[in-house]
């Protein structure tokens, strides 16, 4: 049986920190509502904006996957692994923390802000060794089309990760229709707008709109503006380790 849960923009939490306004779909840090700890396997999908010079110090992460998108400026990272790397717009990173990780997050330009999405997805597997990656997307390949930018397949386009997830990002032109298929039977699709406008199944969706839907084996979106943007996640609806 199909389910669908709408989460609008101004529903979410939200926590101003000066240097840091974040957004947060899911519970996360100060905003905690039992209703919104997850969507199946995604547990964190933060809408940041970091001030100029600023960051997240040197911080733990363990058994988690966590995709950063830079939507504005650029974010430096540094880890225990010994990585360090700037990814920008255009980009995603994936950190796979397993058994254990450190790292930091700022922002390299002391005059221009960044803004970022951060997400995190459990794992299917414990205590993996901890990996780092980035990519570079070509933003041209979801003009009125999904662009694959994370699967469980290393071989595949864009990062993957320990889990059965795909993501795409679309900018579709406006009436534009496009369906998207699942690819694992059980899983349930997460769209987040990035902007503009969107149909999916029958809801409106406006920028910054989170809808969820599970029980079926496709969608229907529809672009209700122009150069409106898109992310869909779709998750396994349980959380299983093997």
């Amino acid at each position: 049986m199909e389910k669908s849960i709408l989460h609008k923009a101004a529903t979410r939490g939200h926590a101003n920190h000066g240097w840091l306004e974040a957004y947060h779909t899911f519970s996360f840090a100060g905003y905690q509502d039992p209703s919104r700890m997850n969507f199946g396997v995604l547990r964190v999908l933060n809408d940041d904006t970091i001030s100029g010079g600023m960051g997240f110090g040197k911080h733990p992460h363990d058994n988690m996957e966590i995709i950063t998108i830079p939507l504005e400026g650029a974010l430096e990272h540094e880890d225990s692994m010994g990585n360090k790397a700037v990814i920008r717009k255009g980009e995603i990173q994936v950190m796979s923390a397993g058994t254990g990780v450190f790292h930091s997050e700022y922002n390299p330009s002391e005059t221009e802000r960044t803004k970022l999405l951060q997400i995190w997805v459990f794992p299917n597997k414990r205590n993996v060794e901890p990996r780092y990656d980035q990519i570079s997307l070509n933003e041209a390949d979801r003009h009125n089309q999904l662009q694959q930018i994370l699967s469980p397949n290393a071989e595949d386009e864009g990062v993957w990760i320990h889990q059965d997830a795909w993501f795409h990002l679309g900018k579709f032109d406006e009436n534009f229709k496009v369906g998207y298929d699942f690819k694992k039977s059980g899983n349930g699709v997460y769209a987040f707008v990035l902007n503009g406008k969107f149909e999916i199944n029958g809801q409106e969706l406006d920028q910054r709109d989170g809808f969820g839907i599970s029980g079926t084996e496709k969608i229907s979106i529809t672009a209700l503006t122009n150069d409106a943007e898109i992310l869909l996640m779709e998750v396994p609806m349980f959380i299983n380790f093997k």
